[in-house]
């Protein structure tokens, strides 16, 4: 899953990279979901989709990933991040 920084440059875009690359405590938004129709659903079952915010929360092993959605918290496998 790409995702970028909620911080804007001057020309009004911003650095897009996985997910799995994101420091704990910074706020993303997902810009593109790279997988199968089975990733996408199982995220859309999640309540993620484009253009939502995220925060991560924690960064596990294996690139897991537990990210934040409003007051829901999701963990992510290394793959789905």
């Amino acid at each position: 899953m790409a995702q970028e920084h909620t911080k804007k440059s001057a020309t009004n875009t911003a650095p897009s990279f996985p997910l799995a690359l994101a420091g704990i405590e910074e706020q993303v938004r997902v810009v593109l979901i790279r997988g199968g129709a089975n990733l996408k659903e199982r995220l859309l079952s999640m309540g993620i989709q484009v253009n939502d915010h995220l925060k991560v929360i924690q960064s596990g092993n294996k690139g897991a990933i537990l990210v934040a959605k409003d007051e829901n918290r999701f963990m992510l496998g290394g793959g789905m991040a």
